[in-house]
């Protein structure tokens, strides 16, 4: 007699683990928060204008990791104010305007990391790695004295956050961001 086990299915044998319960009080920054960052970057070491800037863009662009290490000097007019925002998902590239403080942070970090092609440079003027990024915006979180690990992408929510705030369109903020969907738009 041939005993038969019952058979679990493929899917059931190989499902992904349970997702962990998410330990970050929310996936955003407030505006505040973002300034606290900015100024706490600015104070620590001697790349404090380098990493005040990055968080400054990452955040009024609403920037990838990735957009962001591969940002050249060739996408930013620093005469008439613009940045070519080059996406890395979606191909949505798009053109912003630049706002008075970041073209005086971009003009600085020029003249202190002259004679690359990279906007944000090491200090061999080798772009910087997303492993570098991460990190510089999680001591800025620690330093402005933010409840809960920050990480780079709670940038880009807040900068969605922020506009929504402000009453722009939904349809406006997805351009912005290079957005197909509005997972980074609150309703």
């Amino acid at each position: 007699m041939v005993q038969t086990t019952a058979q679990v299915p493929f899917s059931a044998k190989f499902s992904p683990p349970p997702k962990k319960p998410s330990t970050r009080e929310r996936e955003y920054l407030r505006s505040p928060e973002v300034k606290a960052m900015i100024r706490a970057a600015k104070k620590v070491g001697r790349h404090g204008i380098r990493n005040g800037g990055i968080i400054l863009l990452m955040f009024r662009h609403g920037l990838r990791t990735a957009e962001l290490v591969a940002l050249k000097w060739i996408q930013i007019d620093l005469v008439d104010g613009y940045i070519e925002v080059h996406r890395v998902k979606n191909g949505r590239d798009s053109i912003h305007p630049l706002r008075s403080p970041e073209l005086r942070a971009l003009r600085q970090i020029q003249r202190d990391y002259a004679d690359t092609s990279y906007v944000f440079v090491s200090e061999r003027k080798a772009p910087l790695s997303t492993r570098s990024i991460r990190h510089i915006i999680a001591r800025a979180g620690e330093l402005a004295g933010i409840p809960f690990q920050v990480h780079p992408h709670q940038l880009r929510h807040a900068c969605g956050y922020y506009l929504a705030a402000q009453g722009h369109d939904t349809r406006a903020i997805q351009d912005y961001l290079g957005r197909a969907t509005r997972s980074v738009i609150p309703e």
